[in-house]
């Protein structure tokens, strides 16, 4: 009896490979999700930094809109500048502020891009605790070299 169960392991590699390729394919969704959340807030830093250079000289290089939706036209994927998909639900949101409530020459003004986004959004947040949704937000802060008459503050 003993000798017969020792050779009838045939199924076994399967049934393991079935209880670890979840967790595997979950792992690689996520590196893969994490490598676009970094490029999202790579593209938001750049942005708020272009909005923050276009700002302080008092150019605004759209021929037609805000300043705003100028810089929000420039993100790098589809997804970034309308939003709409399972990850990226809403579009990049860009702002114009003024830190110091006046915005005469010298003074600050800060540029703020951000974005919600989703991850794995083929797994439920409810089976996660809510823990899937995370902000990518990026600002810049320079000094005003011209009086601001090209936008105004804001969002997009």
């Amino acid at each position: 009896m003993w000798p017969r169960l020792s050779h009838e392991e045939r199924g076994v590699a399967l049934v393991e490979f079935a209880l670890v390729a979840p967790i595997l394919l979950v792992l690689l969704f996520g590196m893969l999700d994490f490598g676009r959340v970094f490029n999202y807030w790579i593209d938001a830093t750049h942005l708020s930094n272009e909005g923050a250079r276009w700002a302080v000289v008092n150019k605004n290089p759209a021929s037609s809109g805000t300043l705003q939706q100028y810089i929000q036209a420039q993100a790098d994927t589809n997804e970034l500048r309308n939003g709409g998909s399972s990850s990226v639900p809403s579009a990049l949101q860009v702002c114009i502020s003024f830190p110091s409530g006046s915005s005469t020459v010298g003074n600050p003004v800060e540029v703020t891009a951000s974005v919600t986004y989703n991850w794995l959004p083929f797994l439920s947040s409810q089976a996660l605790g809510g823990l899937t949704s995370t902000t990518v937000s990026s600002s810049s802060t320079m000094r005003l070299e011209a009086p601001p008459t090209n936008y105004s503050a804001g969002c997009s």
